[in-house]
């Protein structure tokens, strides 16, 4: 039985309001569109399954959903991040060519990135959306920093 009959949250607009952020965060963490599009789709469908039926904040849950499916994604053997796709939606030349350097980081640094500087959350959302500590995620970031500041230094 579905629990979203109780769930006050008007399912088109909560899919219109966060499509896009969550794909271009799991964009971001998986380096291919076919797999941020899937990984989008798990995460609506965990919440029509799994979501706490007096949610805060479904945006967070969501993306908390979409970054731990993204990290198990990155797991699997058979995965292979390739080179930036074409299909990455990028506002000028200057900006591709610091995407090319994000993808060139791990995952997990790129996820670092994405969430603070493109999604805007604070050190202390990013902890609680990755299940860690605020400090652990400021010294992963300023080492992401360190390793994407040498790559466009080259």
């Amino acid at each position: 039985m579905s629990r979203t009959s109780n769930r006050p949250v008007d399912w088109e607009e909560l899919v219109t309001q966060n499509e896009t952020r969550l794909y271009r965060a799991a964009l971001a963490i998986l380096g291919d569109p076919h797999e941020a599009e899937d990984a989008v789709q798990d995460a609506f469908v965990r919440y029509l399954e799994k979501a706490p039926a007096n949610l805060e904040n479904p945006s967070a849950w969501l993306m908390r959903v979409l970054v731990n499916g993204c990290k198990s994604r990155l797991r699997l053997a058979w995965r292979r991040v390739g080179p930036l796709p074409d299909t990455l939606p990028v506002p000028g030349p200057e900006e591709g060519e610091e995407l090319e350097e994000l993808f060139a980081l791990p995952p997990e640094d790129r996820a670092l990135i994405h969430l603070y500087y493109y999604e805007g959350y604070s050190t202390a959302e990013i902890a609680q959306l990755l299940g860690c500590q605020p400090g652990t995620v400021r010294s992963r970031l300023s080492r992401a920093r360190e390793k994407l500041r040498k790559l466009l230094e080259v």
